[in-house]
């Protein structure tokens, strides 16, 4: 990146961060607050960054930005898909797919999922690429912000990665295999024919997962709206929950949050979350060093 586009990135960010309100993003607002805008610190916080980090941005230094890194920022302040776009523009770095890890997150969807502090809650795609999560989705699932390209998506790691199962019971597995092809077939359908991003997953799974390949021959269709499930958690063990859903206009992002299932103990559990946080889940090794990485 150039000097001049280092100091015309610092101008964007603060530009966009004073005009967000604290209570926008789930902030109090404070009655010593001098500037009518975000802190810098409080951008920091939002988009997981060191509040030294994002004041060298903002003074126009520092190294450039990840892809992942803009793509928390353009989620902090809120930006909307031109801003967001922009952004990479300065950056210098290439705007993200759609579908990808970094692609622009609906801000209803962040509106609502700021809502939900009480509640496990994450931003996917309709290919299953988780967008965002709050701390009680990370405490639940494990971080999913690491994962890189076709690994992105729960579905892929779902018939790749015998690890990626270890977040649901045996016994449950063939219902979740079923219900992800199913769900995926349906999405593939909502997206342009000319579109070759479901396209080529799609094929690149019938290729290298037999399971896969026989249940897409079956050709069941159905979006997975709603589900009850049991998760593994490493320190609560089995628990049982309703996964909801609540999609985008468009059908490309939806909002998943999790309750407790009626006539179990999961409500307690589910309230231990905020007392074990985000503590390293990635601790215990699953199949060849994968960190816990459950899907929605």
């Amino acid at each position: 990146m150039s000097r001049q586009k280092h100091a015309e990135l610092g101008a964007f960010l603060r530009s966009r961060r004073d005009r967000i309100r604290p209570e926008d993003v789930g902030l109090a607002p404070g009655s010593r607050r001098r500037v009518p805008g975000l802190r810098r610190e409080e951008v920091a916080q939002l988009a997981g960054a060191s509040a030294d980090y994002y004041n060298e941005l903002e003074r126009g230094a520092g190294s450039q930005p990840s892809e992942q890194m803009l793509a928390a920022l353009a989620r902090a302040l809120r930006l909307t898909r031109d801003e967001r776009d922009y952004l990479f523009h300065l950056a210098g770095r290439p705007v993200p797919v759609e579908a990808g890890s970094a692609a622009h997150v609906h801000p209803g969807m962040l509106d609502l999922l700021s809502r939900l502090p009480a509640t496990p809650a994450q931003v996917i795609t309709d290919l299953h690429v988780t967008l965002v999560q709050n701390p009680l989705a990370v405490a639940l699932l494990g971080d999913q912000s690491g994962l890189r390209g076709r690994r992105a998506s729960f579905i892929q790691r779902w018939f790749t990665d015998d690890a990626a199962r270890e977040v649901y019971p045996e016994a449950d597995h063939p219902k979740q295999s079923r219900t992800l092809v199913a769900d995926l077939r349906a999405a593939a359908a909502t997206r342009d024919a000319r579109d070759a991003e479901a396209a080529s997953m799609i094929a690149e799974l019938r290729e290298s997962s037999r399971e896969f390949a026989q249940l897409w021959a079956e050709h069941d269709v159905a979006l997975r709206r709603d589900e009850r499930k049991r998760i593994i958690h490493p320190q609560l063990g089995v628990v049982e929950v309703n996964c909801l859903n609540l999609f985008s206009e468009d059908g490309r992002q939806r909002l998943l949050w999790f309750t407790p299932a009626l006539g179990t103990d999961s409500a307690d559990a589910l309230e231990m979350l905020a007392v074990l946080g985000t503590q390293d889940l990635g601790a215990r090794e699953l199949g060849a060093g994968t960190p816990r990485t459950g899907g929605g």
